[in-house]
């Protein structure tokens, strides 16, 4: 049976600041008059939107609301992150983007996850003023168009991938190059079975950048759209905690929670929702200053059983470590934990790339990962509507975009595009039940 349809009720309106203590908008949206007007256009209440989080998929929600809300309609999206944004774990993830698995195996849906993610990096870029090219400083670029290599390190991995990469998607192809193109590409690469698959428009990312830029984007949406229309878009950023979602209930039409592993954290998702929690510590390296021999700014990242993104000709991200259950949801990383991740790190880097002994370690950062459960369609991020797990205790509806694992990047753009329409429309059944078929799984402990 589908949700009921949204009320029209009115709700409170928050402050129009942009950072406000908890106590503030509490007390401000207790004395706020509540407007008999029905929700939407023609002088009425706007449509309400709480987003809990300013990650990939948090802004990804905000650009969608605001893009596929009726243009006759006033529409408020609000979002709220304590670290800002890009401040979680999408903004320190690896930045590597392509539909395919660790085999090169195109992933379920995967041209259409790689169509959105595409179509947003756009969005961001237009926003940031680089579409379209690179810029000449490394620090500055958003996206790196080097693409991606792999080369197999075991026979069952090399057999895998020959097999998988006869088929790829045209946007983001698959080539099947001999060992001397492949040291061509990347000279020092180790290509020990003879072959390596290239993946020439795949993409490296500064997702913190990246996230800034999406941000503007949708400021710039909403500044468009109202300057077009005389019912008004709005986007604020609220830097601020939240406790619980009933203390939004009642200003908001919908709350989208977007928290990633903190979802878990809200006391009415508490041991209710089939994630595990894994953080994942990434290695920092640079060549020395004296060292005159530079990585090609036309050579690919590398991926194999540790990925290595390369920024620029002397900076790289070597990636990940797995520690399953962790609850340590610090971006900081100690000495200690800076060092076992080192020693994990590289030695298998430099079992494709030893030209990486010559590159030093500078520091190192980490995030906990939303990992979902594998289905028959592989581990799918958790999407829905949650007004039975929450507890109806007004005519808010709550939904959930969770669960995106190590794929955050390339899963955002389309589940953010679903969400938004499922909260638009009240109708979880405009999301595909693939995403939505946890509801059955028993909850992780």
């Amino acid at each position: 049976m589908p949700p009921p349809p949204c009320s029209p009720t009115p709700s409170r309106l928050l402050p129009s600041l942009t950072l406000n203590s908890r106590r503030t908008v509490a007390a401000a949206s207790a004395a706020a008059a509540s407007s008999p007007a029905p929700a939407g256009g023609h002088g009425g209440r706007p449509l309400r939107y709480a987003v809990l989080g300013a990650g990939f998929a948090g802004l990804s929600v905000a650009w969608h609301l605001l893009k596929r809300s009726p243009r006759d309609s006033r529409v408020s999206v609000d979002i709220y992150d304590e670290n800002g944004v890009g401040g979680g774990a999408s903004g320190v993830s690896g930045g590597l983007l392509h539909p395919y698995s660790p085999k090169v195996k195109l992933l379920w849906r995967g041209a259409e996850f790689w169509k959105e993610s595409m179509d947003l990096l756009r969005s961001a870029e237009q926003a940031n003023g680089t579409a379209g090219s690179d810029t000449t400083s490394p620090d500055e670029s958003l996206i790196w168009r080097r693409g991606i290599v792999r080369p197999p390190t075991t026979e069952k991995a090399a057999d895998i991938l020959l097999e998988n990469a006869q088929s790829c998607l045209k946007s983001c192809s698959l080539q099947v190059l001999d060992s001397d193109a492949a040291q061509c590409l990347v000279p020092g690469l180790r290509v020990p079975f003879d072959f390596a698959v290239y993946m020439p428009l795949a993409l490296n990312i500064n997702p913190k950048k990246y996230l800034q830029a999406l941000f503007s984007a949708c400021q710039n949406l909403a500044d468009e759209a109202s300057s077009l229309s005389s019912e008004p878009k709005e986007l604020k950023l609220y830097k601020q905690h939240v406790d619980n979602l009933h203390q939004l209930s009642g200003d908001y039409d919908s709350v989208i929670i977007c928290l990633g592993a903190k979802a878990c954290s809200l006391p009415e998702l508490a041991n209710k929702l089939p994630l595990r929690t894994c953080r994942g510590v990434i290695a920092e390296f640079q060549l020395p200053s004296d060292t005159v021999e530079e990585y090609s700014n036309q050579s690919p990242s590398i991926l194999s059983d540790a990925w290595m993104a390369f920024q620029g000709p002397r900076t790289v991200s070597i990636g990940s470590t797995w520690q399953w259950k962790s609850e340590n949801y610090s971006s900081s990383v100690s000495d200690e934990e800076a060092l076992t991740a080192k020693d994990e790190l590289l030695p298998k880097a430099y079992g494709v790339y030893p030209g990486i002994s010559k590159w030093d370690f500078v520091h190192a950062r980490a995030g906990i990962r939303a990992m979902p459960p594998l289905t028959t369609n592989g581990s799918l991020p958790l999407l829905g509507c949650l007004d039975e797990m929450v507890g109806k205790k007004s005519n808010c509806k709550f939904w959930l975009v969770g669960g995106l694992g190590a794929r955050g990047l390339l899963y955002h753009g389309l589940v953010g595009k679903m969400t938004a329409e499922a909260a638009i429309s009240c109708d979880e059944n405009v999301i595909p039940s693939e995403f939505t078929c946890w509801k059955v799984i028993k909850p992780s402990q």
